[in-house]
């Protein structure tokens, strides 16, 4: 089969999740070419993986002209494929609008939007482009699905997004609590891109307490980069918070070890690789109930209402507080991080999706 990538400009878990596709599908056989900004070929190395690479000009912004060189090398592209696969919503609407005859489009959404204004009303004129073009939507969340399905999508079904298996801690808990000054002080990890999505604003609010009992504060760390970063030191600073921005880390399984408990407030996620990456290693885990995150935890966590601070302080304070409880948490993870599904059940799951869409050619 001959299958053709379309994404835009990513820097985390959907250009991750385009590689593990690409990856498999070679393995099996199959012809892939990707399409996409320069800079996710510089990430991810496709071609390295075995794939063609045709550069094309995707922003995550619009921008008329190079808008429109995208939608020209798209349909140069891919009018010998068997199969386009999108991965964003702005990929799946040029995509839509570039391809050649009836080359069937799937799409898959990774994100939903969580700011208004006019970004707003250029993304829903987006999602109705996906909707009338693409055969098939796919969605990390039960969300987006019924979004697509009132916006008259033809077929809407899950995304399998698995996370790779994370490798083990490199140093003791000991050695990551030293690095971070934790001495006995409970650490309350958060992994995320520093941006308006991740709710970084309540995880604040959180840290600042108050914090009943005799235990001690605990440490918010966060790692990650993002643009919010120079805010969120400003306040952290002003306030003096319990909080340590840690920046991008490549010791993420590390931290996780020594972590006493994970936490997430984020106003939307899919599903987000850092928690399972988080549930495979068996951390207890609090995170907000949106998107598709109740399903990815599937009760083996704590979930609390986006913005609820209280909720959210008073469910870490449960676990920090009560080791029993934490050590409950952390085998609910395990459990729950063993039945998640693998790059090979992804692989064939989209291969599956590939030939009923050929099927309604």
């Amino acid at each position: 089969m001959r299958v053709a990538f379309v994404l835009g400009t990513t820097s985390g878990g959907t250009g991750r999740h385009v590689r593990m596709l690409v990856e498999g599908l070679i393995r099996r056989g199959h012809r892939v070419v990707v399409v996409g900004p320069a800079s996710v070929e510089e990430q991810f190395s496709f071609g390295e993986a075995g794939a063609r690479f045709v550069e094309a000009p995707m922003s995550d912004r619009p921008h008329p002209v190079n808008d429109l060189r995208a939608v020209l090398a798209i349909r140069r592209v891919t009018k010998d494929a068997d199969v386009v696969h999108a991965h964003g919503l702005r990929a799946g609407a040029l995509a839509g609008l570039g391809l050649w005859g009836r080359v069937p489009l799937v799409v898959t959404l990774h994100n939903a939007l969580t700011a208004g204004g006019l970004i707003g009303v250029v993304y829903g004129g987006l999602e109705r482009v996906v909707a009338r073009r693409a055969d098939q939507v796919l969605v990390v969340s039960p969300d987006l699905g019924e979004r697509m399905r009132a916006l008259g999508a033809r077929k809407v079904g899950p995304a399998v997004v698995p996370a790779p298996v994370p490798r083990a801690a490199r140093r003791s808990p000991q050695e990551v609590r030293a690095e971070l000054g934790a001495g006995r002080r409970p650490i309350v990890l958060t992994v995320a891109r520093l941006a308006q999505q991740k709710g970084l604003e309540t995880l604040l609010d959180t840290a600042r307490g108050p914090w009943a009992g005799k235990g001690e504060t605990p440490l918010f760390a966060v790692a990650g980069d993002g643009p919010l970063l120079g805010e969120l030191r400003r306040r952290i600073e002003a306030e003096a918070l319990p909080v340590m921005l840690l920046g991008n880390r490549d010791d993420v399984p590390d931290l996780l070890a020594a972590a006493t408990v994970v936490v997430w407030a984020s106003r939307w996620e899919g599903q987000p690789l850092s928690v399972s990456e988080a549930l495979m290693v068996g951390r207890p885990v609090i995170a907000t109930a949106v998107g598709g995150v109740p399903d990815l935890l599937a009760g083996a966590g704590i979930l609390v209402p986006y913005g609820d601070v209280a909720a959210l302080r008073g469910a870490v304070q449960d676990v920090v507080g009560d080791g029993a409880e934490a050590a409950r948490l952390a085998g609910a993870a395990a459990r729950r991080g063993a039945e998640l599904p693998d790059a090979d059940e992804a692989v064939e799951s989209v291969l599956n999706v590939y030939r009923q869409s050929r099927q309604h050619e």
